[in-house]
């Protein structure tokens, strides 16, 4: 019977080294990866950002460079710096995984598939939109051209009050005011 008692407690305390190894290691990930930062550049120059290893903003510069552009335009380009930086998050969370639990750990593979699913890749980047077109003045002499040969749209006319067949010649008011 003291085999018996001598190896259970073996076991519990390998257990507690075990429990206490992992605990370590899972310190080690969260400390690294609290520590980490994604900076992004726009293609310009003009707008960068960086959000930490949570996805949230810790700084925004717009240089003014950024001012020649329309701000609908700089606005959208922050959210797509934005979006692409969030959306390297699963990235770096795997290169922190490896380096300290491993990514053959149930939990790394979780949490790994709850920031894909949290930040997503962003959109496959497009052309910028056209900026509307209607409050702009064109140089272009074709342009200007085209607008002077479209016929012009006839004036509305005027509107004018529906006869009535009264003869009371008051003009619907009262015959006492």
């Amino acid at each position: 019977m003291p085999e018996d008692i001598a190896e259970s407690e073996r076991m519990v305390s390998q257990w507690e080294q075990s429990v206490r190894e992992r605990a370590d290691r899972y310190q080690a990930m969260a400390t690294r990866v609290q520590g980490m930062s994604i900076s992004e550049r726009s293609s310009d120059g003009s707008i960068e950002l960086t959000i930490g290893s949570n996805g949230i903003l810790q700084n925004l510069v717009i240089n003014e460079s950024a001012r020649e552009k329309r701000m609908a335009e700089v606005s959208g380009e922050i959210m797509r710096l934005l979006q692409r930086a969030q959306s390297r998050i699963p990235e770096i969370l795997q290169e922190a995984m490896a380096e300290t639990i491993g990514t053959q750990d149930e939990t790394a593979n979780v949490l790994f598939n709850e920031a894909k699913k949290n930040f997503p890749a962003p959109p496959a980047e497009e052309e910028p939109p056209q900026a509307d077109r209607r409050n702009e003045i064109s140089f272009n002499e074709d342009e200007a051209e085209r607008q002077s040969t479209r016929p012009a749209q006839p004036p509305a006319p005027p509107r004018r009050r529906p006869p009535t067949d009264d003869d009371d010649d008051f003009g619907g008011e009262s015959v006492l005011s």
